[in-house]
């Protein structure tokens, strides 16, 4: 093993990928999009019919709360057991992919598949690990992700993490040497998602991807880049599956309570499969993620967000402008001299108030259409947020600690990342 990867927290892994399947049958989207949109997961569910997919591996978050959770969750681990008999898989050792995403909007998107050590990652507000949260961790949101983990042999990664590169040195010189790589996949992505390349990187290209990291991590880089010394580098920030890698870290702390301390580096939940994208790609846009309460009485909202905020005013001007949308309702509001940093954050506290006292519930909604549909229907009402610039990101994180939750996305839903590579948690 290559030492360097040690002290950056990212490692090639042991990749397990189909054999014999139809890959765009096997391949769906993270399941944390599309949550108020029954309709796309039952599209989904008619394409894959009864082939091999990763849609019989995961949990669409949007049957978390199912009276049935747990026939689902005990139907998912023995679908990967099966899997797993069967021979479905074949391993990669000691691998990274170097993947193209080409995005529905046709912009490309690379990235580099490897192992992070959840040693090396902490979701704690304030935390000075090389791998951290972006925003704030819900922490009752991990427990019901917990039982889908528990118990499964194997992961399959959502979670994309952030690198500041604006020198492109990590992951883009890798395109000029596919010629030199293994092609694993080259498959069109259902439901709109694009298409997808990957190739294995040869030994000297992840020797290079060390090296390249190392320098970035490197204390007179970081200071280069935010103007600050002395203070802990940040080489990864999660850009998206904050939740599932608090769970898997949640998972191998359980872990560890167990397990003599000699043998937590052997243990394979102490590591977690994840896609890395650099911040300074030009297909990577950020992307306000909106909000829609649901079950509530729109204009009760509306009146308590205005007394939490006087000073507040209809129409667009300086300060944190969001647009409150309800049945026939198009209002624009601005609020003056806000003491967050950005308008997410000024909404978000006002909704955790309202719904500790009332009725009804908030779901995260990507796109500005789903949003404006939704919010027409009664007792709905939502609330477009504007896009926080990506070039805030890292040196907010390192300054400030994490952002609000749910504060931005890296694209559009069906441009997220789809489950292609798994990865066994769990000794069999």
């Amino acid at each position: 093993m290559n030492e360097t990867f040690q002290r950056l927290g990212f490692y090639p892994a042991d990749i397990l990928l189909p054999q014999g399947v139809d890959m765009t049958r096997w391949a769906v989207v993270a399941c944390d999009q599309f949550t108020s949109q029954p309709e796309y997961w039952q599209a989904v569910e008619q394409t894959v019919g009864d082939a091999p997919s990763t849609l019989r591996l995961i949990l669409p978050e949007s049957h978390l709360h199912d009276p049935d959770v747990d026939g689902h969750i005990q139907a998912i681990n023995e679908t990967m057991e099966r899997y797993l008999d069967q021979g479905l898989f074949r391993t990669l050792p000691g691998s990274m992919i170097y993947l193209r995403r080409t995005q529905s909007d046709g912009a490309v998107r690379q990235g580099l598949v490897g192992m992070v050590d959840l040693e090396q990652y902490d979701f704690t507000p304030g935390s000075g690990a090389l791998i951290r949260a972006t925003e704030g961790t819900v922490l009752s949101r991990i427990p019901p992700r917990v039982r889908v983990r528990e118990g499964a042999p194997i992961e399959l990664p959502h979670v994309m993490l952030l690198i500041d590169d604006p020198d492109r040195t990590v992951i883009e010189p890798l395109e000029a040497g596919t010629a030199q790589m293994e092609e694993v996949y080259d498959f069109d992505l259902q439901q709109g998602g694009g298409h997808l390349v990957g190739w294995r990187l040869t030994q000297a290209q992840m020797d290079g991807v060390s090296r390249a990291l190392e320098a970035l991590a490197a204390p007179e880089a970081m200071e280069r880049r935010y103007g600050m010394a002395g203070v802990p580098p940040l080489l990864f920030a999660v850009g998206d599956g904050n939740h599932s890698l608090a769970t898997a870290k949640r998972c191998y702390e359980d872990l560890k309570a167990v397990t003599p301390p000699e043998q937590w580096a052997s243990l394979p939940a102490r590591y977690a499969l994840v896609e890395v994208v650099n911040n300074h790609d030009d297909a990577l846009r950020f992307e306000p993620i909106h909000r829609v309460l649901f079950d509530v009485d729109p204009e009760d909202f509306y009146a308590f967000f205005r007394t939490c905020f006087p000073n507040a005013y209809e129409g667009r001007g300086t300060g944190h402008v969001m647009e409150f949308l309800w049945q026939d309702r198009d209002v624009t509001v601005t609020v003056p001299d806000p003491k967050l940093q950005l308008a997410v954050g000024t909404l978000q506290g006002v909704i955790d108030a309202y719904l500790e006292t009332h009725p009804g519930r908030v779901d995260y909604i990507h796109g500005e259409d789903v949003t404006r549909q939704l919010a027409r229907e009664p007792g709905r009402l939502g609330v477009l947020l504007p896009a926080m610039g990506k070039e805030q990101l890292f040196k907010t994180v390192m300054a400030d600690g994490v952002l609000p939750r749910k504060t931005f996305s890296m694209g559009h839903a069906q441009d997220k990342r789809y489950y292609v590579e798994a990865r066994k948690i769990k000794s069999r």
